[in-house]
């Protein structure tokens, strides 16, 4: 068991630092490209911080280790906002400058809705798969219909020749997150195993928590550099991603069971924390450090309510 720990942390660098180089070299080709910030942050950049997520729950279900599938999208979900969003505000408050907020905001409300009423009976199938794939395929749309006037300008790239590195790293980094993720799973399970704690409430925690902090390095990253809508949009745009394409993709892979825990705990949180930070984007168009410490200390009970409730 001694090896297990360091498998673990092991993982959580391999995700971290490829989704680094996946990131970079993402921003890096549609910057060269001539994309805008708002447009890498709610597509591009959410694909890439999304992939590690995407990996681990996808690969488990293929295991058919369907509570790390659940657990890890829905998780990551409240972990972006709860953990890293509102430790972020709380750190800088934040302006509210895009005039997409709102829509982006019902985009990822309305697909935790999705997935509360598709997962009344207990299962996620198939079928419920293609419907939030469909609803992500009109996600996708709204993105390039919100920012058509980018793809209808000629743009010059400046600098085409060194694509080519960025391409390079953006595989590497690809391939980085995947034997990642792969780590991450084997190890997170056998730590659940030899501590006694539930597969779904580490899955919920930890896995999210490592499979999260691509999004959590361009958050702090980009607040920093005072690009604070890529920081929306990327959050945004990934808990959308994480809910709809994930489990959507996930179901087709095999049916997700969903237990009394995700109805009567997980998924209500997640839709509170999703609607509280919608809320108080809208109000005032800013989000003030008072509200970041709100959603982080919400977090944080949501946490100690999995410990003291369900382990």
């Amino acid at each position: 068991m001694i090896y297990i720990p360091i498998l673990f942390i092991l993982s959580f660098v391999l995700i971290t630092k490829g989704a680094d180089w996946f990131v970079e070299s993402a921003v890096e080709i549609s910057t060269k490209s001539g994309i805008p910030k708002v447009v890498i942050g709610a597509t591009i950049v959410s694909f890439a911080t999304t992939s590690p997520e995407f990996t681990v729950s996808a690969y488990a279900a293929y295991l058919g280790q369907t509570d790390m599938t659940v657990g890890n999208a829905v998780g990551s979900a409240i972990c972006n906002i709860g953990l890293i969003l509102g430790a972020v505000i709380s750190l800088k408050a934040i302006e509210v400058t895009d005039a997409s907020f709102l829509q982006r905001g019902a985009f990822m409300l309305v697909s935790g809705i999705i997935l509360l009423i598709t997962s009344l009976d207990g299962n996620i199938s198939w079928i419920d798969g293609l419907i939030m794939l469909l609803y992500f395929a009109i996600f996708l749309y709204f993105n390039y219909r919100s920012q058509s006037s980018i793809f209808i300008q000629s743009v010059q790239c400046e600098d085409c020749g060194s694509i080519r590195k960025d391409v390079v790293y953006f595989l590497g980094g690809a391939i980085s997150v995947v034997v990642g993720s792969r780590i991450l799973i084997y190890s997170g399970t056998e730590i659940a195993y030899w501590l006694g704690i539930p597969e779904m409430i580490i899955a919920l925690t930890l896995v999210a928590f490592g499979t999260s902090l691509p999004e959590l390095i361009t958050a702090i990253s980009a607040t920093m550099k005072n690009h604070q809508e890529l920081t929306i949009g990327n959050i945004f745009g990934a808990n959308t991603m994480d809910i709809v394409m994930i489990l959507g993709f996930s179901s087709q892979l095999t049916d997700l069971p969903i237990g009394s825990q995700s109805l009567q705990y997980d998924f209500p949180v997640m839709l509170v924390i999703m609607a509280a930070i919608v809320a108080f984007g809208l109000t005032k168009h800013r989000f003030d450090r008072w509200e970041g410490f709100l959603i982080l200390g919400f977090y944080l009970a949501y946490v100690f309510g999995l410990l003291f409730l369900y382990n």
